[in-house]
């Protein structure tokens, strides 16, 4: 073109011509950019920054249409550092208009996101999406506890009755890590308040089975239905109690605060939250039969943020069908089709009007769909071909299934996705469904595709087409998967692992990222078999992995 210099926009890792007459356009056809006065970087020149291209574009190593290549399959080349990894930002659109501040959602699994964990992704700045193999009053109580969810506020402690015992108490201690117990007339949340043990209680008790009602502490510090959190610190710093319930007008118990949760409250500042800033963002899953319809009903008025249509092939005149009712009756909710994998079946749900899309088939590590149906496609092949598309039409999307690592977290947002979607990565943590059990000395919690003939017994069987079949065809199994501690702990480590990724890359944002996708930056290298098993570890007798 008619140019005089080339200028390289570090901010964004964007490549930019500046034409004679002062004007500019943007070499990668996005929407033109004011040139910032950049800062120097040390030893390299701005135009010294891609003098050589080693290895392959993602378009010539994921455009052509014969090969089909999974995350282990490729390996990133480096980039320039010019920057921490804590000056990375993570924060990145799901759909056309809601972000998150972390680019992980877990899956909608019957054994991966339920409300604790949709409330522990949000805080720490991804989303939890609720799975629907349930009845609909169910998931209606999970998305609601979400979404009234206070960081601070417990709306759903444990209780117990005066005519529980303290081994029941007791109990509670060991399973959950906790004392400090409300003690309600029926032993059930809204009922009348009478008390609480803690361990000061209960510690000097020799006789298990002695009632609460006799040993529980009776003068209670309460704080009333509708105090703010600073109002409840307040109470709390006064009294000098470690647990204070909120009751309602009537003495009924609605709440509980905690004194550890309120100083916990100050470490979650990128917690996703909706529009308004307020209540932590929540997704829910339905299926696309006419009767998900009423289970659509009963969960908008909630406040939920985003509905994923959950269907092993997304392209079917069922899900189209549901995304123009949905668009016609809710149209300010956010909808997230697929699965698909192809750019004919993204291309059929974006006519359709989805706000994102779900990318992935197959792929999953408890899924057989391309080993018993023949059909699916290579991960990150298929999500860059998706996201290809899509790109075009503001339309986001989630990277579904193949993730084990950080690596491949990251490699699936370097092909184009704007977020991963996890199950088996999540599944193991404390705030999945389910309990832990042992095996061979080994910790472990169970796990199970939705296409399992498990999971189809219970319900999932729409996802795929086979409520009405005599004969179900699995694509999924039940396994178990090891103990990976608490959310708590485990998403502050792979959002570390994530940006200290991004800073090898050279690049400091989800949009510096995929800028360098399209425009050729980020270079990429096929990786043999042999080279698989260099870049794993080797040559040692034993070793031990920790994840944090």
């Amino acid at each position: 073109g008619n140019c005089d210099l080339f200028v390289f926009d570090i901010s964004i890792v964007r490549l930019k011509m500046i034409e004679n007459d002062g004007a500019e356009r943007s070499m990668n056809g996005g929407s033109s950019m004011k040139v910032q006065n950049l800062p120097s970087i040390p030893g390299v020149e701005d135009e010294e920054l891609f003098r050589f291209q080693d290895g392959a574009s993602a378009k010539e190593l994921f455009g052509q249409s014969v090969s089909g290549y999974a995350y282990n399959d490729f390996v990133l080349l480096p980039g320039h550092i010019y920057f921490g990894a804590e000056e990375v930002s993570l924060r990145t659109k799901i759909t056309k208009n809601l972000w998150l501040n972390a680019p992980m959602v877990s899956s909608p699994m019957d054994t991966v996101t339920e409300s604790i964990m949709a409330i522990n992704m949000a805080l720490q700045g991804g989303m939890g999406v609720i799975h629907y193999n349930c009845e609909v009053n169910e998931q209606k109580k999970e998305v609601d506890r979400v979404k009234r969810f206070e960081n601070g506020f417990i709306t759903d402690p444990k209780t117990l009755s005066p005519t529980a015992t303290v081994r029941d108490a007791m109990n509670i201690k060991t399973r959950y890590g906790f004392s400090g117990i409300p003690v309600t007339e029926d032993g059930c949340m809204g009922s009348k308040l009478c008390g609480i043990v803690t361990n000061r209680d209960l510690e000097f008790v020799k006789d298990k089975n002695t009632q609460l009602g006799e040993v529980m502490t009776t003068e209670l510090v309460t704080a009333n239905q509708g105090c703010t959190l600073d109002e409840a610190y307040q109470v709390l710093k006064e009294c000098k109690k470690g647990k204070l319930p909120i009751v309602d007008s009537h003495g009924r118990l609605v709440g509980l605060v905690a004194r550890t949760d309120l100083l916990k409250n100050k470490e979650h500042p990128n917690a996703s939250k909706d529009a308004e800033g307020k209540r932590l963002v929540c997704g829910a899953a339905i299926g696309t039969r006419v009767e998900d319809r009423d289970r659509l009903d009963a969960l908008v008025p909630l406040g939920l943020d985003v509905v994923v249509l959950d269907s092993s092939q997304g392209d079917s005149v069922f899900q189209l069908d549901m995304v123009r009712y949905i668009r016609n009756k809710y149209p300010d909710l956010e909808i997230i089709g697929g699965n698909v994998v192809t750019r004919n079946q993204a291309w059929h749900l974006i006519r359709a009007g989805v706000h994102g899309l779900r990318v992935g088939m197959g792929c999953g590590s408890i899924c057989t769909t391309q080993e018993v149906m023949a059909c699916g496609r290579p991960q990150a092949t298929a999500v860059y071909q998706v996201a290809s598309l899509a790109r075009e039409h503001g339309v986001p999307v989630l990277a579904d299934g193949g993730i084990s690592s950080t690596g491949h977290i990251i490699k699936g947002l370097s092909v184009g996705a704007s977020a991963v979607m996890m199950g088996s990565m999540l599944a193991g943590t404390e705030e999945s469904p389910g309990e832990y059990f042992y095996k061979d000395g080994v910790r472990l919690k169970k796990y199970r595709g939705m296409g399992s003939l498990e999971a189809m017994k219970k319900g999932s069987a729409v996802r795929y087409f086979s409520e009405d079949d005599r004969v179900r065809v699995a694509q999924g199994v039940s396994g178990a998967v090891a103990d990976r501690g608490s959310i708590k702990r485990f998403m502050p480590y792979l959002i570390a692992g994530v940006k200290h990724g991004f800073q090898d890359l050279g690049v400091a944002s989800m949009e510096a990222l995929h800028a360098q996708v399209y425009n050729g930056l980020l270079r990429f290298q096929i990786r043999t078999p042999a080279a698989q098993m260099e870049g794993s570890v080797h040559s040692l007798f034993t070793y031990e992995k920790s994840a944090a």
